[in-house]
């Protein structure tokens, strides 16, 4: 990535408005044509959202893609229409045993719902504010559950693939666990045994910090530092590590760039939390230092690959080491190109590791005094923000449901529509996508306008 120093946020705030005022009308567009009988919108297809059964693990980003939007805006539309639905869809998300999606779907709608609230947005009877918080907290408690212990008494948040299965994504699903221990929560198990949230979420977030992301120490011949393995994988058995995996990216020694994404997110924002939290919470679980420094080590790591292995203007390949990327000659020195050959770029990486690149980078300047590192990191998101918030990115066409172009769900699988004459997936948008690029913008405004920091967290206790 070139990184351009001179870019603002103050610069970027017309295409930021620009974004919303284009996002209001497809949130509209697509209540009014959807037909919750047909399940729910994950990506688009000839410009039209579609569903996809695998699990159901977008439907929290449908709804709480209005309450950002209601954040930006004010508009009480989105408020209201966010709220009924949430209330009328989203509680069979909250005790879903068999995924590890909470973080994504709950948080991104009870949780936006009560920090709307506790931000004075929004107002809201004692029963419902009882509600959203108890709705938190089952959450929380029900994605803790989803356990599995490996050899040294550590353990993590098992996939839907099963027990042995370690994903890189559900690093930002540790947001329900930090919510639900916020609120007070704890897990019983058998005999009434008191588990602590909090510790099962540093244990989660240690294990994948071991497995999931490499370091350059030789771990294996592809070890590059910052490189992600998708999946990892445990013998059940005797909970000993066995080997990496890819589900959704090209191969095991290759790094699918959604789920170095979800790793750069999720580590940054998990210490945003830590950092809200006193010393002694932390004293028992391996204090402060130890824990923050291997987050930060991780954190760090992702940054600079994701920076190091991306196109001139921000955006990722779906895959580092997808087999088309050798026939794109330079392509680390060239802007992105949605419209070439051979292998697909994915905008909705890009609108997830930006926000991670940020969040950072602030955590830097605040807590590490690292400021010329900081400025770094925050100057690479504003740099992927500046291109997903203009075109080819940036969806115009009203007719066009999504509102980011040129994102990838599953390119192995094959479940990306390729337009008629093309070779390779383009043009459309996923539901991950659009959520978190409105999440991008909605971090960044609030900066912009001197308005207190978007946190997961703020929702009170």
């Amino acid at each position: 990535m070139q990184i351009d120093n001179s870019l603002t946020i103050a610069a970027l705030k017309p295409k930021i408005q620009t974004l919303f005022e284009l996002s209001g009308e497809k949130i509209r567009a697509l209540e009014k044509r959807w037909d919750p009988a047909n399940g729910t919108p994950v990506f688009t297809a000839a410009g039209l959202y579609t569903t996809r059964g695998w699990t159901e693990w977008t439907q929290g980003f449908q709804f709480g893609s209005a309450l950002l939007q209601f954040d930006a805006t004010s508009d009480p539309w989105f408020l209201g229409y966010a709220r009924t639905k949430v209330q009328a869809s989203m509680a069979p998300h909250l005790t879903h045993t068999g995924v590890h999606d909470h973080g994504f779907n709950n948080v991104s709608t009870y949780g936006n719902l009560l920090r709307l609230i506790q931000e004075g947005r929004s107002e809201a009877s004692p029963g419902e504010i009882e509600a959203y918080r108890l709705a938190l907290k089952c959450s929380g408690a029900v994605q803790a559950s989803r356990w599995t212990t490996i050899a040294d008494g550590r353990g993590f948040i098992y996939s839907f693939n099963g027990p042995h299965s370690l994903f890189a994504d559900t690093i930002r699903s540790l947001r329900s666990l930090a919510v639900a221990h916020q609120l007070g929560h704890v897990l019983l198990t058998e005999a009434d045994r008191r588990v602590s949230l909090l510790e099962r979420l540093l244990q989660h977030a240690s294990v994948t910090a071991d497995f999931s992301v490499y370091y350059g120490e030789g771990r294996d011949f592809y070890d590059v530092r910052g490189r992600v393995a998708h999946e990892s994988i445990f013998n059940v058995n005797d909970g000993s590590y066995r080997c990496p995996n890819s589900q959704q990216g090209y191969s095991p020694f290759s790094t699918w760039t959604r789920g170095l994404a979800w790793i750069i997110l999720g580590y940054a924002e998990q210490l945003e939390f830590l950092n809200s939290l006193a010393d002694s919470d932390l004293d028992s679980l391996g204090g402060r230092a130890s824990i923050e420094g291997k987050l930060l080590r991780a954190g760090e790591a992702t940054c600079d690959f994701y920076i190091d292995h991306t196109c001139q203007d921000g955006i990722p390949f779906w895959d580092t080491g997808a087999p088309g990327l050798p026939f794109l000659k330079n392509y680390l020195k060239k802007p992105s190109d949605p419209a070439n050959d051979h292998e697909p770029v994915d905008s909705s990486a890009a609108a997830i590791a930006a926000q991670g690149l940020w969040r950072l980078g602030s955590y830097l300047r605040k807590f590490s005094r690292r400021h010329s590192d900081g400025r770094r990191y925050r100057q690479a998101a504003l740099k992927v923000a500046a291109t997903l918030f203009d075109t080819p990115y940036l969806s115009t066409d009203p007719a066009h449901e999504g509102l980011i172009l040129h994102s990838i769900y599953h390119r192995p699988r094959g479940w990306d529509s390729i337009p008629a004459g093309r070779k390779i997936p383009c043009g459309e948008s996923s539901m991950w996508g659009d959520y978190h690029a409105r999440e991008l913008a909605l971090m960044l405004l609030r900066e912009a306008e001197h308005l207190p920091e978007l946190k997961f967290f703020n929702v009170g206790k």
